[in-house]
């Protein structure tokens, strides 16, 4: 049962992550990137003090180094993702950075010699190729912001399996605690040492955005995925969170009244297709494991 509350919080991570790309958008439209950044971890570090106050007292020096260690990783992939959406498009920002579902079980192997699991690779490869179809229009020639995004994947992947690690062991929202806390510092020393104090009105002007941002694809969307992650281990939780770019396509259908092509379709079927893969792994290879005491 807990295996499948896990799955369950991670795809709210992923839905909520998803819409963020229309709330990034729309942010976007009023504020920098460092602002925007800084913005979304204050609000996610005041709420979860709030909320979560009593969780403060477990905060000890191991939940300190590891959650300042995420909220480093957390910092620098959305510092590369963001910057890179300069220097190339949208959607191979999406695709690139939606690699990280294969680099989570490459740093598992050469970090920790943790061997490939050939089923969970399949279904990672499938989502890539899904993912692919889904956002890809136009030509793969490498610039500047592909390579970034590519960086992005990576500084996601080590926020990812670190996670995964880390929750194991510790309390989770003391971790997410300290994890946006220093997300925000990094965020706010950004905007400082740039000059990039808001104005009223742009702070008017898209607050809703920033709140939006704050609110539902932080606070919610990380407390869900390192709460979860407790439960599933790092490279199905990466293959799950890279539904994000199927749920961006979605709301980007519904509430940007963007065309939904055949193309994004079989791109939709072939990540269903890596999500069901992976979830019916227990049993294949239990069939194998049969067939070869039979044979």
């Amino acid at each position: 049962m807990k295996k499948y509350l896990g799955e369950i919080l991670l795809f709210i991570t992923a839905i909520l992550w998803g819409s963020g790309y229309i709330g990034m958008e729309k942010g976007l439209e009023h504020f920098t990137v460092f602002q925007v950044m800084a913005g979304r971890f204050i609000i996610a570090t005041i709420l979860l003090f709030i909320i979560f106050n009593k969780k403060i007292k477990l905060i000890n020096k191991s939940i300190l180094w590891k959650g300042t260690v995420l909220g480093g990783f957390l910092f620098i992939a959305f510092t590369i993702q963001t910057f890179g959406l300069v220097y190339t498009t949208p959607s191979k920002n999406a695709f690139l950075t939606a690699l990280n579902v294969i680099f989570v079980p490459l740093i598992a192997f050469v970090i920790y010699k943790r061997r490939f699991d050939r089923f969970e690779i399949i279904a990672a490869l499938l989502a890539v190729i899904g993912i692919g179809f889904l956002s890809l229009q136009g030509s793969m020639n490498m610039n500047i912001g592909d390579l970034l995004s590519l960086l992005c994947a990576v500084a996601f992947a080590f926020d990812i399996f670190y996670t995964n690690m880390f929750v194991k062991k510790e309390d989770a929202l003391a971790l997410t605690i300290v994890q946006f806390f220093t997300a925000s510092v990094f965020s706010t020393i950004a905007v400082l040492l740039l000059g990039e104090i808001p104005t009223m009105a742009s702070i008017q002007e898209g607050a809703y955005s920033i709140l939006y941002l704050g609110i539902f694809c932080t606070t919610i969307a990380y407390v869900c995925q390192n709460i979860g992650m407790k439960y599933t281990n790092s490279t199905k939780s990466a293959l799950i969170l890279s539904t994000e770019a199927l749920f961006g396509t979605i709301f980007s259908v519904i509430i940007l009244h963007e065309i939904l092509t055949g193309r994004m379709v079989i791109g939709i079927v072939l990540i269903l297709l890596a999500i069901i893969f992976a979830e019916v792994k227990p049993t294949l290879r239990r069939k194998m494991t049969e067939s070869k005491l039979h044979s």
